[in-house]
């Protein structure tokens, strides 16, 4: 199936990326969105980033930790009074 970009900017960045790699643009694009989609499935996810951060600070997360404020906590931090 045939991808038409009608984006000036996507163009030349294809273009700049094909002429780095020494590839056509189809392939450009090829190893870009694999390379991309690659990356995205290495990150971290967001409990993945705590996790780690607790572990290197030496931080535990106790059962109390977990458990969510109320709803007085909250409302007590736009408290004007």
């Amino acid at each position: 199936m045939p991808i038409n970009v009608n984006n000036p900017e996507a163009d030349a960045l294809t273009r700049k990326f094909a002429e780095m790699a020494g590839v056509g643009i189809t392939d450009a694009i090829v190893i870009a969105m694999r390379e991309a989609i690659e990356r995205r499935n290495r990150a971290e996810t967001p409990l993945q980033t705590a996790a780690r951060l607790r572990e290197k600070h030496g931080v535990a997360m106790s059962d109390d930790a977990r458990k969510p404020l109320p709803r007085e906590a909250f409302d007590e931090m736009w408290d004007d009074a």
